[in-house]
């Protein structure tokens, strides 16, 4: 693993560690920061993965088009779009005024990164 790659992987974990203090929180807890922090820890470590792979992965928050960047180098790479399109979404609705992640939307957020955060590390680590 290259030092860029690790720094990527080392922002991602950041992002995961983030996301998993405001989730279990007991006071205030900030559902919206723990959606946002889910995804970007996921975003970092497919591009993480594309980059150690050998391309250039493409300037997007975009899981879904990610994936379809990872999936051109990763021979078998797939995830569940409706979990990538969940994750986009609950990252970015829940930055600004009129839409606020309730608990539910938090903890499938960071299910969702833990579950693909495991396989990515993985692929990494391969």
């Amino acid at each position: 693993m290259n030092a860029t790659v690790k720094e990527w992987v080392a922002k991602a974990e950041g992002d995961y560690a983030t996301a998993g203090r405001e989730l279990r929180a007991a006071e205030s807890p900030n559902f919206d920061a723990a959606c946002f922090h889910a995804q970007q820890c996921v975003e970092k470590l497919m591009k993480a993965l594309v980059i150690q792979l050998g391309a250039l992965p493409p300037k997007t928050h975009d899981l879904v088009s990610l994936d379809r960047s990872l999936a051109r180098v990763c021979k078998g790479w797939s995830w569940p779009v409706d979990e990538l399109r969940f994750l986009t979404h609950a990252a970015l609705a829940f930055r600004y005024p009129g839409e606020s992640a309730e608990k539910e939307d938090a903890v499938e957020s960071y299910n969702i990164a833990t579950h693909m955060r495991e396989k990515l590390q993985r692929l990494l680590n391969a």
